[in-house]
């Protein structure tokens, strides 16, 4: 490693001499080459510990009045526990470290005191390995028993729930909690110590420990003992029978313990979901500790120290494929509750957040699994958490063009953690990962022409097809997939980085895909709909740009003539006919010129088209298309939606070319006043509709089949419905489908009804309709299939971006608005014109958006998003006012009262149609 790299990974604080990884390669070593002797004395040891736990749990210590809840002695131990439940107990109060009492005088000579002695004698040597502090040197008098268990701590290097209260039980005597400072800093600061603290203990079944006794290494061995054993039991007495069985029954333990599940304990966490964290218990003692001012100091030093050497551990040493339980520290971590607190946003949770986001891809699926197993107010607390964190380095810093916020490593860093929050949300969400569209049967055609890369000798990049996100793909799972998630997205957005965000920059480190430089678009939860909108146009117009090229250098190579644009000539009486037929064409030619940029000339008229003439010819495509006399769609008085008409006389092409007028609004950044229920934008996305979808497409059948389900008679007898429905077709005749093979003769029964609501549901939103459906998206995916649009949006967004804001508020477009021309925001004629446009309707306000933008809509982010321009026009006169929709720009002649602003403004709104030149 150079020195640049040292300076970048920070591996070592300067107080530190050796990184964790270091000590994972010693204690690996040391591991492989212990002998056969040391793991029979690790047994042996272990095996006395339980023995006393087990004698605690039966006989107790001899002292009345022990605090300890786990010795028969205590007046709190209301348990009678025989001696197979004794035995299962002591294992887990062996796992889990818990107190074990020091026999009260009264026990000298008692068998108890016999296994205090074993345990002194044999695992003594060996306390600090298995940090048991229980057992007291013979030679130490009782009185000094406080003392001493304070200065045991000192070997503390993990630790359990168990451990934390006795520590701080001991310190609150004292009234000193310095040892229990001592202890947090030290633990918590060691990747080490943190991996094995807080394990969940797993009891085990009598059958799976009898299934390892005979697995030891000393199997001869083994075998001769317990022959020996089952022979004195025979022999024995009932009692001493089944102390014997508990020792025999202990063995197997402590085999397990030691020697078979450090061989396997690393595969088994691999393939699980599942952590060896006890989550509730870290909880527990958070709560505890936290609530004593003194320990936040212990708890934010110690993550300070042991963020950079888990960051370089994960970076340098392949970490957690060696242990997938270091994925336990950031599991423990993560459940501080004051990490959002401002001691921490310094320096931190940022060095924590650059570690976390160092964790291979596995790692970070399996936390997205665990914590999509939260509650919503465990998710929003870790949410809060980054945007905090996001948020404080966006405020505390002057991001510009000069200085991107994407090389913040902290913001870069939290952003990356967030998205491990954000899956988390969608996974524990509603999820319906069943109910998919099937892909086109036949691929949509690529261009008969050669890419500027085939021209150059170069193989074509966009072949790769849209992109996925890695972690979606690892955990299985899509957005579009979650119907309704934990904690609402719009929750993940944050604002203050969307507003420093330079979206120019941030869309070429998205295409270009380098891991030095990092894109938020990748991450397009954090984005609001008006910055991803920026960078959806971004993509298209590069492409358009692209294409203009790839035309240019074609003519030359083929002498071909140039046509760099998508043109169509159309006559304003013909416009369904000449559009539609040229775009089917263009189709079924060359569907790649449905990415040059678009160019509409209406025939008759001088308007030159910057914008403004496509605007208008999408209003007015969409105006016929829509129109009921034409039968493509179906359209409901009551939700004010349209819907596909299923026995439609258009073929499949009308809705191809339906589909590419909607990709091409899209493409060209043009708002259509199209009306969809929300199922159609899912199924662009891939979902199928389904019964929930019905709610807003057809909410009268909803509300039905809703009534059905809950009704509490015999739906049978009742209703006497069968699984055969009925439509009508477009003269009113009524047309039977059956939902099942003889459906008409099938009943619906409170047991099946359920069934027939789903079919139903399915029929009426993908099977009625999957002819004209399939063509619909055919079309929309000619012109967006190369875009992100699917990777950035969700299905309310592609509405938003295609409907634009149903939401029109003028005091935002009111003061975004500028001025030219002399006119400013206190000039009279100003004045007087927004008091006339703040007192009109809500249909003439739409009429003057038409006027003045082409569209009567509003874009993506409200009218505060829409730069308009009012220009002076002259001095007072009876021209009417007249506008570029191109650039949306209002020529406003300086009317000289504003009665008569109003009278010439409301005409020339109301009779606006057609382009001219001035």
């Amino acid at each position: 490693m150079n020195s640049d790299e040292k300076e970048d990974c920070e591996c070592t604080p300067p107080q530190a001499e050796t990184s964790l990884a270091g000590e994972y390669d010693r204690e690996q070593e040391e591991s492989d080459i212990e002998n056969q002797e040391a793991s029979r004395m690790k047994r042996a040891a272990a095996k006395h510990l339980i023995e006393r736990y087990y004698h605690q749990l039966t006989e107790g210590c001899g002292n009345d009045t022990c605090s300890n809840r786990w010795c028969a002695s205590s007046p709190t131990f209301d348990r009678r526990l025989d001696n197979n439940t004794a035995a299962v107990k002591a294992l887990e109060l062996y796992k889990g470290n818990a107190k074990l009492c020091d026999p009260h005088p009264s026990k000298k000579g008692t068998s108890s005191s016999a296994y205090r002695e074993a345990g002194c004698g044999v695992g003594g040597g060996s306390r600090g390995a298995f940090n048991h502090s229980a057992c007291s040197d013979g030679r130490m008098d009782h009185r000094e028993g406080q003392s001493v268990r304070v200065e045991e701590f000192k070997d503390v290097t993990f630790l359990t729930e168990e451990r934390v209260y006795e520590i701080l039980s001991a310190c609150a005597e004292r009234e000193d909690y310095s040892p229990l400072i001592r202890v947090i800093g030290r633990v918590f600061s060691s990747a080490q110590g943190l991996v094995q603290s807080f394990r969940r203990a797993k009891p085990h079944t009598k059958e799976e420990l009898k299934s390892l006794q005979g697995k030891d290494e000393d199997k001869d061995e083994d075998e001769k003992e317990e022959e020996e054993v089952v022979t004195a039991m025979e022999e024995e007495s009932p009692a001493s029978t089944s102390r014997r069985g508990l020792r025999l029954f202990l063995f197997g333990f402590v085999f397990l313990f030691f020697g078979g599940c450090q061989g396997t304990s690393a595969e088994q966490s691999a393939d699980s979901d599942e952590v060896s964290v006890d989550v509730e218990a870290v909880r527990r003692v958070y709560q505890r500790l936290l609530s004593n001012g003194k320990m936040e100091a212990a708890f934010l030093n110690a993550l300070v120290y042991l963020s950079p050497n888990v960051e370089c551990d994960l970076t340098y040493h392949n970490v957690y494929s060696r242990d997938p339980n270091y994925l336990n520290l950031f599991v423990i971590v993560m459940e501080n509750g004051n990490l959002h607190s401002p001691e921490y946003l310094e320096i931190a949770l940022p060095q924590f957040c650059k570690a976390m986001s160092k964790l291979p891809l596995p790692a970070l699926a399996k936390l997205a699994r665990l914590w999509s197993l939260y509650s919503a107010e465990q998710l929003r607390r870790m949410i809060e958490t980054f945007q905090q964190l996001i948020t404080y380095k966006v405020i505390s810093n002057e991001f510009s063009s000069r200085n991107l916020v994407n090389e913040d490593d902290a913001v870069v860093a939290a952003t990356r953690c967030l998205k491990i929050v954000y899956y988390a949300n969608v996974l524990g969400g509603d999820l319906d990962t069943e109910h998919n569209e099937e892909e086109d049967e036949e691929p949509i055609p690529e261009s008969s022409e050669l890419t500027l890369q085939e021209l150059l000798g170069e193989e074509r990049r966009n072949k790769k097809g849209p992109r996925v996100d890695p972690l979606e793909t690892e955990l299985g799972v899509r957005t579009n997939d979650c119907r309704r998630p934990l904690v609402p997205f719009l929750e993940f957005v944050n604002e203050p980085l969307n507003e420093v965000l330079e979206m120019d920059k941030d869309y070429t480190f998205f295409k270009v895909e380098t891991e030095n430089k990092f894109s938020f678009m990748t991450c397009p939860f954090i984005l609001n709909a008006v910055t991803k909108n920026l960078g959806l146009y971004y993509d298209n117009r590069i492409r358009m740009y692209s294409e203009r090229r790839i035309t240019v250098l074609y003519s030359l190579v083929q002498g071909q003539q140039l046509n760099p644009y998508l043109r169509l000539k159309v006559r304003r009486d013909h416009i369904i006919d000449d559009a539609l037929v040229r775009l089917e064409m263009i189709a079924m030619e060359n569907p790649a010129d449905l990415k040059k940029q678009l160019y509409v000339e209406f025939e008759g008229e001088q308007g030159v088209d910057e914008g403004g003439v496509s605007k208008e010819f999408f209003q007015l495509v969409v105006e016929e298309i829509f129109n009921p006399d034409i039968g493509m769609f179906r359209y409901d008085e009551h939700t004010k939606l349209f819907w596909f008409n299923a026995s439609s006389f258009e073929n499949d092409g009308q809705y191809t070319l339906i589909g590419i007028v909607l990709g091409l609004a899209i493409y060209n950044n043009c708002i259509l006043d199209v009306h969809f229920p929300m199922v159609v934008y899912r199924k662009l996305m891939g979902k199928k509709g389904t019964f929930r979808d019905l709610a807003d497409s057809n909410p009268v059948l909803h509300q039905s089949l809703k009534e059905l389900l809950e009704y509490e008679g015999s739906v049978e007898e009742d209703m006497m419905i069968t699984f055969q429905i009925s439509q009508t077709d477009l003269f009113g005749n009524p047309l039977m489908y059956d939902l099942r093979e003889d459906g008409d003769k099938v009943p619906v029964t409170n047991d099946n009804r359920k069934e027939f609501v789903a079919q139903y549901a399915d029929y009426m939103l993908n099977k009625s309709v999957e002819k004209q459906f399939k063509a619909f998206r055919r079309g929309f995916h000619m012109v967006t299939n190369e875009s992100p649009l699917k990777y950035l949006f969700r299905p309310e967004e592609i509405e938003l971006l295609i409907c634009g804001s149903r939401n029109l508020d003028f005091l935002a477009l009111e003061e975004t608005t500028e001025y030219d021309g002399g006119y400013n925001r206190d000039s009279r004629i100003i004045k007087d014109f927004w008091e006339t446009l703040h007192s009109f309707g809500e249909e003439q306000k739409r009429l003057f958006l038409q006027f003045t933008t082409g569209t009567d809509r509003a874009p993506v982010g409200g009218l505060g998003k829409l730069k308009m321009i009012i220009a002076k026009n002259g001095p007072d006169t009876d021209r009417l006012p007249t506008s570029h929709t191109c650039f949306n720009v209002l020529l406003l002649p300086e009317y000289d009262s504003r009665d008569k602003l109003k009278e010439r403004l409301l005409k020339a709104i109301t009779y606006a149609k057609g382009f001219g030149m001035l």
